[in-house]
């Protein structure tokens, strides 16, 4: 078994030839600079380089560009260096052989067809937008000598940190994709994105609550709760269930924070990633699961959180985790669903039951964070505050009945009124509750 690091182009034809030219002609100068076209590309190659492979075949269609390749690294004798278009069908992998593929900024120059002007001699590559990528590794399928089907599972997609850091760019993106059998479930990141967060749903949820966000309140709750935090310039922040990054984008731009988005679902973070375009900020995004997702200790300033943890079983330890990766005297904050002491009514068990949620009244949410470590636990029922939130959303989607209609569903306009006049009626009779955590690290 091998590592490949493969270079990926298109075999048509006169598109391959426009690319041939263009990397040709910027190939006089074989520096890293050149190779990746990038002024700052010492420091970005500095920050992003590889771990050590076991054994690597390297490919490339331009001649000078492996050849180049082949000078600088050629005495490591686990390399193999290759002039050839990996789309060639000449070339022949035996049927998992691999242990790695690896691309590098390079699927950008497969066409999806022929460009009408052929004798451009402009950059020949072409810019998508994430949820493109995303999409067709997510339907590819394959099946082997036994009859098996296969497919590729999401390991993790997030901007590239060194060009944040460094560029405040989101517009480099890393997808990690794994080969698994079909039968393989991804269990509860299916369910947000087939059934709860369908990008057509995202975009429902944010007609809702305002542009950029998809929790209570949007903008306005995201401003108050956001001052309790006291945010300097430089500090870094670690938004657990970050949603397509409203808030993230907030913190970044008023307060000159660092920002790490993450979030289960993929078509949040690709949504989040679209969003990100153009802006120059520092909010890196990555779809990750936050029980599973291990940071250095006293990496963050500020651990924030909205309407999440809800779906998080093992709070305790999610909270230990948390305390971990703050800084001394870093801050959490969450805000979140929560039950009254007493026993649901069968109708509330069976909507918490059938959306998986855990919940606890908010004394018990608070105890738990000052049992993982935590000093000053400021815990406040907001329900009021919930209900007064709601009841203005509502109004304000039943005021545009007609637009929304036209621009959703008559069964999203339903499932949205349908959805807020229940939970309106859940809180005010005091089983739901919302909360709102604050708590610091000694």
């Amino acid at each position: 078994m091998a590592d490949v690091a493969i270079s990926t182009h298109n075999t048509n034809g006169e598109e391959r030839q426009i690319q041939q030219t263009y990397w040709n002609e910027n190939s006089a100068d074989l520096s890293l600079k050149a190779m990746i076209l990038d002024p700052k590309a010492s420091d970005l190659d500095e920050e992003e380089r590889p771990e050590k492979a076991g054994q690597v075949l390297a490919l490339d269609f331009i001649e000078t560009f492996i050849n180049k390749n082949e000078e600088i690294n050629g005495h490591h004798k686990n390399v193999k260096f290759l002039c050839t278009d990996v789309m060639s069908p000449g070339l022949h992998i035996s049927e998992g052989s691999l242990d790695l593929i690896f691309s590098n900024w390079l699927l950008m120059y497969l066409s999806d067809k022929e460009p009408e002007d052929s004798s451009q001699k402009h950059d020949p590559a072409h810019y998508r937008e994430p949820r493109f990528y995303t999409k067709i590794f997510k339907e590819c399928q394959t099946r082997d000598e036994s009859g098996n089907f296969h497919e590729l599972s999401l390991v993790g997609c997030k901007c590239i940190g060194a060009y944040v850091r460094n560029k405040k760019s989101q517009n480099q993106i890393c997808w990690i994709w794994q080969k698994v059998g079909s039968e393989n479930d991804r269990g509860f990141q299916k369910f947000l994105d087939n059934v709860q967060y369908k990008s057509s749903g995202i975009l429902r949820y944010e007609r809702v609550f305002g542009s950029g966000y998809v929790s209570t309140g949007g903008h306005e709750t995201t401003k108050e709760f956001v001052e309790k935090l006291e945010l300097k310039p430089g500090q870094k922040v670690l938004d657990v269930g970050c949603g397509i990054g409203g808030g993230d984008f907030y913190m970044a731009e008023n307060f000159g924070v660092e920002v790490v988005g993450i979030d289960l679902s993929i078509n949040m973070i690709s949504l989040a990633l679209e969003r990100a375009t153009g802006l120059k900020c520092s909010v890196e995004f990555e779809v990750a699961d936050c029980t599973k997702k291990e940071y250095p200790e006293n990496s963050f300033d500020v651990i924030y959180s909205r309407d999440t943890i809800l779906h998080i079983q093992d709070k305790p330890a999610l909270f230990r985790s948390f305390y971990k990766c703050l800084k001394p005297g870093g801050k959490v904050l969450i805000s979140d669903y929560c039950k009254s002491s007493g026993s649901p009514s069968l109708e509330f068990a069976k909507y918490i039951n059938q959306r998986g949620y855990d919940l606890h009244d908010v004394e018990a949410y608070g105890q738990m964070l000052r049992d993982a470590g935590f000093m000053d636990v400021v815990a406040e029922d907001r329900t009021d505050q919930f209900i007064n939130v709601l009841q203005r959303e509502l109004d304000a989607v039943e005021k545009e009945k007609d637009q929304f209609i036209a621009d959703f569903s008559k069964e999203d306009y339903d499932e949205i009124v349908d959805g807020w006049k229940a939970k309106l009626i859940r809180c005010t009779s005091g089983e739901q509750k919302w909360g709102l955590f604050v708590a610091k690290k000694k």
